[in-house]
């Protein structure tokens, strides 16, 4: 990527050279430019740096020098950053790594925000940094034309103060809010709580806690629903992973009806696994269970697992991708127990099927609606 301080040396984590999607786009580059020609009339950015939804640690890789801290809810740009800083050259600890479920800074005086996907995230980003922002605080947040809605501009000036936008770059755009500290600022209504309907298995009338930007956080999604009436019955897994497990209601839900299975609830996102926590300790389940922020099943070692379940992300941001699908899949196949299973639940469209044959040599289907499979393979 090239920035008006130089060129870096970026990557996705993790590294795949056959991934041609880039760690930046034009988003990021347009506020960079911006942060430059601020430089160039005389308003450097001081004191407290604070960056947000810095999807694979380009903005703070780009603006080292000024020592940032980033709040990610991402493990994986976590560790992107981590990477992307050692590749170009910058010391452990020049940049603060913080998580969406951390305290943040007591003040900040600079505050660059990309616009993340879920406008929830958005929300609960915005009211938590809001009583540390003062007058003075420069407030830019970036994002793509198709990332910027009515709704985000109005998020902005709701919370923080009056807000513009610039015109758009190479389809993307600018946010600029002046902080008004006299604004009367919203409560946060998150992490949120309802109860699940009747007709789903053992999470009947259960409760459901969701931290802001876990998937279809104020309801239960109809693929998960159907995932949930054709949950694996046998009682002979011990050991057992809710891949991806978003607000943990799937891995729940067999902990309720196995209590003597372990359940290990693993997502790269800390929100979800906060939910899935959360979530487990408001229904008193009885058993063992760990939860787990990290990639996927990476840190498992090979061979432990009886049964792997998984609702895979066919998104990447705004890139639609089946790498995601592709590596839980690999994962759960080194993870399982000969004899081990992996259930899955997709779309009709994505073609999982295939994917499963290739990697277990077989696919076979347990349920299907006009919308969702559920899959189940057997590791040989």
């Amino acid at each position: 990527m090239t920035t008006p301080w130089g060129e870096l040396e970026l990557a996705r984590f993790p590294e795949d050279p056959r991934d041609r999607l880039r760690a930046w786009d034009a988003s990021d580059e347009f506020l960079l430019r911006h942060l430059a020609e601020r430089e160039e009339q005389g308003a450097a950015l001081s004191g407290t740096v604070v960056v947000a939804g810095d999807r694979w640690g380009a903005l703070v890789t780009a603006l080292a020098r000024h020592r940032p801290v980033q709040i990610t809810d991402s493990y994986l740009a976590q560790e992107a950053t981590r990477a992307n800083l050692a590749r170009n050259g910058v010391e452990t600890g020049t940049v603060r790594l913080l998580t969406t479920q951390d305290p943040p800074p007591d003040r900040v005086d600079v505050f660059l925000v990309r616009v993340p996907k879920s406008l929830a995230l958005l929300e609960n980003l915005l009211l938590r940094l809001a009583p540390a922002v003062h007058e003075g605080t420069v407030v830019v947040g970036t994002g793509m034309v198709k990332e910027i809605h009515t709704s985000t501009l109005q998020l902005f000036e709701r919370v923080l103060g009056p807000t513009r936008t610039s015109l758009a770059q190479r389809k993307a755009r600018l946010i600029f809010s002046t902080p008004d500290v006299s604004l009367p600022r919203p409560a946060n209504p998150w992490p949120y709580t309802y109860a699940l309907p009747d007709g789903i298995g053992a999470v009947s009338g259960r409760t459901v806690v969701n931290h802001a930007g876990v998937f279809c956080a104020d309801r239960l999604d109809i693929g998960t629903r159907f995932f949930l009436q054709h949950l694996p019955e046998s009682r002979a897994a011990r050991r057992v992973v809710d891949l991806g497990c978003g607000n943990g209601v799937v891995g729940t839900a067999m902990a309720l009806a196995h209590p003597e299975a372990e359940v290990l609830f693993v997502d790269e996102s800390f929100q979800a696994v906060a939910s899935a926590e959360a979530t487990y300790k408001a229904n008193d389940v009885p058993g063992h269970a760990e939860f787990r922020v990290g990639d996927g099943l990476a840190a498992v070692p090979a061979g432990s697992v009886d049964l792997v379940l998984n609702n895979p992300p066919f998104h990447s941001h705004q890139a639609t991708t089946d790498t995601t699908a592709w590596r839980m899949f690999a994962g759960a196949r080194r993870a399982l127990r000969p004899g081990g299973e992996l259930w899955v639940i997709g779309n009709r469209h994505l073609g999982y099927h295939v994917k499963l044959r290739r990697l277990f040599g077989n696919s076979q289907l347990v349920a299907s609606d006009p919308k969702f499979v559920v899959l189940r393979a057997v590791k040989k």
